[in-house]
């Protein structure tokens, strides 16, 4: 591998012009540039730097660089948003880039502003680059193994076979606890070393007791705000025996305290429990994290939420809409998240009150409308923008939670498929047929809707609660319906749907 530095490029007899602008690049910043294992590494640290490397989150990934562009013309770009610590920009042996690089800030703050600056910005004409966060990942996911394997075997084998491991994950299956669900997740000391691994690992040319052997990355956890997590009171629970009620749930995990479980939702071999009191929760953490329940040995932890800053409130209004048969205006919430700040409280409606001359075009002007709406000035500097650059919070409906939630997973788009029926009044009652082309899976709501948004908003939310996105709560307030909903003799017709929705582990 070539190796190049500010030295050895201000000695070279012949310079390229990209050397040329590289080197004024350098003598420009104080930084370095060095080449080796196929990347070029501009700072790192930069001149002045004391004290350790940046923590984790400071990084962005950047792709679809053009093949033929360089650190003379991305890192001024990158530089708008902050500090720069390292630039790593992937090379070819031809000397062109590899189309990607790396960007690591000084802050976390630096590299989420360059997420909302420079995600889907044109670098040139037609060519638009892809900016977002980059997780130094140290886990790998095994798959393929023996289900009689237990962890310390797992753990023996691998570390046989490559160096540097720390830890191995493993889950029981959730009809015979005795045996592992066929994979394992990894954990290494350094993304160096889970990399090495993963390359020793390659499937088709290693075998473990036999076995060919998938292997991946695993998919980094989920990064939840400090402060939004001191806040949560609500536990996940894991390892459930199917049979494992959610009243048997409630007893045990409020045992110490009775009355301090607020509600229970069990799904499959998880579940979460929702406390009255954060310091309970914190409580049955200790006290029921690796407890016996059924046969069982639980695994608890703090629910994360999906919102990066507040729990991620989804909220979409509909005022104004109104029932099947003339009933008066909906109350125009209709909540998707983990709801109140606390994360995890009875929810509430949130928003302006009804107005009963509000539609989604025109609004009454209102205190709650001021704080959300700002006036554009001329000469407002404007970006390109995509869905996954904004914060959860600032999604206002199902259908494009559900958009967000596809694209954070790599999947297909959803495909809405719009069915009617006739109803009273001579009016049709709609219904979306949800399909899943990445998980080959369909959905339906078992409600109609008057209005065409809504029967799509509504079959959004379905699919979003049987992907396992969104957790049903049955203790929360009724209210009357903020869809435009009906009743017919054979079918009830309604939306009273409250949410939360937590990242889940399985």
């Amino acid at each position: 591998y070539i190796v190049k530095s500010t030295n050895m490029l201000r000695n070279c007899s012949f310079r390229t012009g990209v050397e040329m602008a590289l080197l004024a690049l350098m003598e420009k910043t104080g930084y370095s540039m060095v080449q080796e294992n196929g990347q070029r590494k501009y700072g790192g640290p930069p001149p002045g730097w004391e004290g350790p490397p940046p923590p984790r989150g400071c990084e962005v990934f950047v792709g679809k660089i053009p093949r033929d562009m360089y650190e003379d013309h991305l890192v001024p770009l990158f530089e708008r948003a902050g500090k720069i610590y390292e630039f790593r920009l992937m090379m070819e042996f031809s000397g062109e880039n590899r189309g990607y690089a790396f960007v690591m800030y000084t802050n976390r703050e630096a590299a989420q502003r360059s997420i909302q600056m420079l995600d889907n910005y044109e670098v040139r004409p037609g060519k638009f680059i892809g900016v977002c966060v980059s997780l130094d990942n140290c886990r790998l996911f095994i798959g393929s193994i023996p289900k009689d394997k237990k962890k310390d075997e797992i753990m023996e084998e691998m570390k046989k076979v490559t160096d540097g491991v720390t830890d191995v994950i493993v889950y029981p299956s959730s009809t015979d606890k005795s045996r592992n669900r066929g994979f394992a997740f990894v954990e290494y000391e350094s993304h160096k070393a889970a990399a090495m691994a993963r390359r020793k690992l390659i499937p088709g040319t290693f075998q473990l007791w036999g076995h060919s052997i998938q292997v991946d990355w695993a998919e980094p956890e989920k990064d939840v705000d400090e402060e939004v997590m001191q806040r949560v009171r609500v536990l996940y629970v894991r390892n459930l025996m199917l049979d494992t009620t959610e009243e048997t749930l409630r007893q045990e995990f409020s045992y110490f305290k009775p009355g301090s479980v607020e509600r229970v939702k069990k799904l499959t071999d998880y579940a979460f429990i929702h406390y009255r009191c954060r310091s309970d929760a914190v409580t049955a953490l200790s006290v029921m994290n690796g407890a016996q329940i059924d046969g069982a040995t639980v695994e608890v932890m703090l629910a994360k939420p999906v919102g990066p800053k507040d729990g991620g409130v989804a909220v979409r209004r509909f005022s104004s809409r109104r029932h099947l048969g003339g009933g008066g205006p909906g109350n125009g919430m209709f909540l998707l998240d983990g709801g109140t700040a606390d994360t995890g409280s009875p929810l509430r409606p949130i928003g302006p009150p009804p107005q009963e001359t509000v539609t989604l075009c025109v609004f009454v002007p209102s205190e709650d409308l001021d704080r959300c709406v700002f006036p554009l000035m001329p000469g407002t500097p404007l970006s390109p923008a995509t869905l996954l650059s904004l914060k959860q919070s600032q999604i206002g409906s199902a259908v494009s939670l559900l958009e967000f939630y596809c694209r954070k997973n790599y999947w297909s788009p959803p495909e809405y498929h719009l069915y009617a029926t006739p109803g009273p009044n001579e009016k049709l009652l709609l219904v979306y047929k949800v399909v899943m082309p990445s998980t080959r899976s369909t959905y339906m709501p078992d409600k109609l809707c008057v209005l065409l948004d809504d029967a799509k908003e509504l079959a959004a939310q379905t699919t979003l609660w049987n992907l396992g996105t969104v957790q049903h709560s049955h203790n929360t307030p009724r209210h009357k319906s903020s869809l435009a909903c009906a009743k017919t003799p054979h079918m009830s017709i309604c939306n009273e749907t409250w949410a939360g929705i937590y990242w889940v582990h399985v």
